[in-house]
């Protein structure tokens, strides 16, 4: 089945959106893997200056449209998927799958094509 994956601001602004495929009950740790997957094999086929994903990837630089590349390289989807996961346990972002705040990574989610799954990143402010 196909899910609408949207990346949206604290205030609720849509910033993005993705759609996966995902087969039956999924745990919110394997939809995080298989977001940073599909983000890093979009990018891979096709480098480009910016790379829009759910991370940071290690030799890019925070920008406004999404994360500047000083120079087009290959990124390991297990190596994103490791941070983002690491990135949820810290606060980083959180999930909404309806109006439900998840908060295990290992929680059982059951979807259809009319869920509404949402990614909040959550910003650090400067001197906090």
């Amino acid at each position: 089945m196909r899910v609408m994956i949207h990346d949206e601001t604290a205030g609720g602004r849509v910033v993005g959106a993705l759609e996966l495929d995902v087969a039956g009950p999924v745990r919110l740790r394997e939809l995080i893997r298989l977001r940073v997957r599909e983000e890093v094999a979009r990018y891979n086929a096709r480098p480009v200056e910016r790379f829009h994903g759910l991370v940071r990837p290690t030799a890019a630089e925070a920008d406004l449209n999404g994360y500047l590349m000083p120079t087009p390289a290959r990124i390991d989807w297990e190596r994103q998927a490791d941070a983002a996961e690491a990135a949820f346990e810290r606060n980083g972002f959180f999930v909404l799958v309806g109006d439900r705040q998840v908060e295990d990574l290992d929680e059982e989610l059951t979807l259809d094509e009319a869920s509404r799954v949402v990614f909040i990143r959550l910003v650090q402010l400067v001197g906090g």
